[in-house]
């Protein structure tokens, strides 16, 4: 293996700080949105709360020894946040497309479809935080210099 350049291994040690604190920020604001807007009634809406405390606990541990482990844990929490992403936004397909066919049950699906798109609650595109924070979790992980090549 060869060695990185000096300047090399210090830009991407900063990418991953701005990485890490982007991470915390994120899932700190999405955790307040989430309890500010009782998204807690149901136990299937607790996927997201859980997943974002259990991600702040990781990071905590992984800030306190940078273990191997640590990594490990954060990688397979970012990828159930992918996960809990899509199945979030099916959710709230499927909770808006109900609510639309109670109001007016003779719709057509593409009226539907549209309708869903454009109701404000659920709203259908906000399970793509989950994704986006998965993702930059998941280019922090594999930003470590034990993951990366030379």
């Amino acid at each position: 293996m060869e060695a990185q350049p000096k300047g090399s291994a210090d830009t991407v040690g900063m990418l991953r700080l701005w990485i890490l604190g982007v991470l915390v920020l994120g899932l700190l604001g999405t955790v307040v949105e989430l309890v500010l807007l009782s998204h807690y009634e149901q136990p299937v809406q607790l996927v997201p709360v859980v997943l974002i405390v259990l991600a702040l606990i990781v990071l905590v541990w992984h800030a306190i020894g940078h273990s191997a482990a640590s990594l490990r844990v954060l990688m397979g929490l970012m990828i159930l946040f992918v996960l809990a992403g899509f199945a979030g936004f099916a959710a709230h397909f499927y909770g808006s497309a109900e609510f639309q066919l109670d109001l007016e049950p003779s719709l057509s699906t593409w009226e539907l479809v549209e309708k869903v798109m454009r109701a404000k609650a659920p709203p259908l595109l906000a399970p793509g935080m989950m994704m986006q924070l998965g993702l930059l979790g998941l280019a922090y992980v594999f930003s470590d210099k034990r993951y990366r090549r030379s």
